[in-house]
């Protein structure tokens, strides 16, 4: 008896597991783009030029970065590049990696080309849910003064990020977890 409820437990499992994969994928195929604070703070994947056109009209976007750093050889780059200046927008490429924790001096970096950014800001990377999900996350609680709460939940699966341990892009919710002191977090 218990055999079969463990099987029918780990196939419920991977069911969960399957769909919430679909979800991630179709929500970072769609663009991913979400407001974190409207008229403020706006976060995508990396948009195809004419959703970037839209973006950057309709959202009246001043700064853009690109958190997966200047690539000249690519295509979406130089479209990225092209279409901010042609909006008069800043881009700001930062080259970080989902696959491992940031150094502080990075995220000082972040912080500081932020803090005085034109706004609204975009901030982006390839899927819109791994490093654009702690560059929010870290806005909100270091410059927003966010509680805790708020600021993780840009770390989600809303967004296509998936927080498991065993996943290579866990090391964002590391970086998060690491800083959480420095940022006034701290656990009961």
């Amino acid at each position: 008896m218990w055999g079969r409820i463990g099987r029918g437990a780990a196939w419920l499992g991977m069911a969960i597991f399957g769909a919430a994969a679909l979800y991630a994928g179709v929500t970072v195929a769609q663009g991913n783009l979400h407001a974190v604070i409207p008229g403020e703070l706006y976060r995508s994947a990396t948009l195809s030029g004419p959703q970037l056109e839209a973006t950057l009209s309709g959202l009246n976007i001043r700064t853009i970065v690109n958190l997966r750093g200047a690539s000249p050889d690519q295509g979406w780059y130089r479209e990225e590049v092209r279409l901010a200046s042609t909006h008069g927008a800043t881009l700001i490429d930062l080259p970080w990696s989902a696959r491992r924790e940031l150094t502080d001096a990075e995220v000082a970096d972040f912080m500081a080309r932020l803090k005085d950014a034109p706004r609204p800001i975009l901030i982006h990377c390839r899927s819109g849910a791994d490093r654009t999900g702690l560059a929010a996350a870290l806005y909100l609680a270091a410059i927003k003064r966010s509680d805790e709460e708020t600021a993780e939940s840009q770390l989600s699966l809303w967004f296509g990020h998936i927080a498991l341990p065993f996943t290579p892009f866990y090391a964002m919710d590391e970086t998060f977890e690491r800083l959480e002191p420095s940022l006034g977090y701290f656990d009961s």
